[in-house]
């Protein structure tokens, strides 16, 4: 009797344990997005702050902004802006300012934030 209450204690602890371990790799740390959204999220600012160093780098030759498919036609970036880790990015551009805004375009995203940076370089979340 002793060795079956000894086993039931220790699948009842490992059950606990996985349980532990199963909350925690979903949420990700601090209970925060899961660790593919942090990761793609992370991905998309890194191409945010790309896209706007582009758009600098086009005005400086070119007196004017740019839309993203300008961009990567005059080889500014090398990447598409539709369907990028999930997130397609348009530019709103002006002629003294610029917002690149990327939004989520899969599916399995909905609920994603939408990220943008402007002229100023700062990258916003929605």
């Amino acid at each position: 009797m002793k060795k079956v209450g000894g086993l039931l204690g220790i699948v009842i602890a490992l059950g606990v344990g996985y349980f532990i371990f199963k909350t925690q790799m979903t949420q990700g740390p601090a209970g925060g997005a899961p660790p593919q959204q942090t990761i793609d999220v992370a991905g998309v600012k890194n191409d945010l702050l790309a896209i706007a160093q582009a758009e600098r780098m086009y005005m400086a030759s070119h007196g004017s902004y740019a839309t993203v498919d300008q961009l990567q036609q005059d080889g500014s970036i090398q990447f598409s802006g539709t369907n990028r880790r999930g997130y397609n990015y348009q530019a709103e551009i002006s002629a003294e300012r610029f917002r690149i805004v990327a939004t989520p375009a899969d599916p399995a995203k909905e609920g994603w934030p939408t990220l943008s940076i402007d002229d100023t370089m700062q990258i916003t979340q929605q």
